[in-house]
């Protein structure tokens, strides 16, 4: 594991932490205009996807070179936003692309990446 990525972690937590704190520090938060509210509901998911496709687009090859990889965890990717609509429930996504993963793996379908 490359310290690059650490310092990538470090850098991504200090650009997002003010907008989600904001619920926390600010005492009058549920009288801000709609716009700014509805804004502020999507950085979490936002951040959320930004790091899973990451993680399931990009593989690093022995020699340190980065490349394009297509495996389960895209259809897991997409099971995931599709339940996640369909019930209204981030975590019941979750689990149930996880438990896709798990299957597909343990059955062979799917290889370790």
């Amino acid at each position: 594991m490359s310290t690059s990525l650490i310092l990538l972690a470090i850098l991504m937590w200090a650009v997002t932490y003010p907008t989600r704190a904001v619920g926390l520090l600010m005492p009058a938060f549920d009288r801000l205009p709609r716009i700014v509210f509805d804004y502020l509901q999507l950085v979490g998911p936002a951040v959320l996807t930004a790091l899973a496709l990451t993680g399931v687009m990009i593989r690093e090859s022995p020699d340190g070179q980065s490349t394009f990889y297509v495996g389960i965890e895209w259809v897991a990717v997409l099971v995931c936003l599709v339940v996640t609509a369909w019930r209204k429930n981030l975590l019941f996504g979750l689990l149930t692309s996880v438990g896709l993963v798990i299957v597909a793996r343990a059955t062979g379908l799917a290889a370790l990446p």
